[in-house]
């Protein structure tokens, strides 16, 4: 992932490896980008360093998802249940991806694991989310069951109790 590269290494190096692995040329991220061919080969030479919103139009190219996505971490099952993968917020529509995690390690290694890729969000469990919030530098709200869900797992420990 080009953003996360860039702090890894330098930005020449970083988006010369990010422009080899896409098979893409100068010109066609110049294309793509609005940023002038000669600017670019510049940059990729090393010659020149980018100013803050030329790294943005790279980035949003060569990344168009990221930041775009709002993880949820929870039980399979629930993840399997979620009857949409696309959530409009405001004027901007977000990707939902699924993290599985059955314990509370496992909510915390799929925290740093969605941060990691790029999440712009995090939704949790109630219990997890101010631990999750301590971990994390991006927004986490918490799943909140509504009044069915209560109501069914009551009648399924009430039918268990007989």
């Amino acid at each position: 992932m080009l953003s996360k590269r860039i702090f890894e290494t330098d930005f020449t190096t970083a988006l010369n490896e990010e422009l080899a692995k896409k098979e893409m040329t100068v010109k066609e991220l110049a294309d793509l980008t609005g940023i002038p061919a000669s600017t670019l080969y510049k940059v990729t030479l090393g010659e020149r360093d980018p100013r803050l919103s030329t790294v943005k139009k790279i980035i949003s190219v060569l990344e168009p998802d990221h930041g775009r996505f709002i993880a949820v971490i929870g039980a399979k099952f629930i993840l399997d249940s979620l009857e949409f993968r696309e959530f409009p917020v405001g004027d901007k529509t977000y990707t939902i991806r699924g993290y599985s995690a059955n314990s509370l390690e496992d909510c915390i290694i799929s925290a740093a694991r969605a941060e990691k890729d790029g999440a712009a969000g995090i939704v949790c469990a109630p219990i997890l989310t101010s631990i999750i919030e301590r971990i994390v530098d991006v927004p986490v709200s918490m799943l909140r069951p509504d009044q069915n869900c209560v109501r069914d797992a009551v009648t399924v420990v009430g039918r268990k109790i007989g």
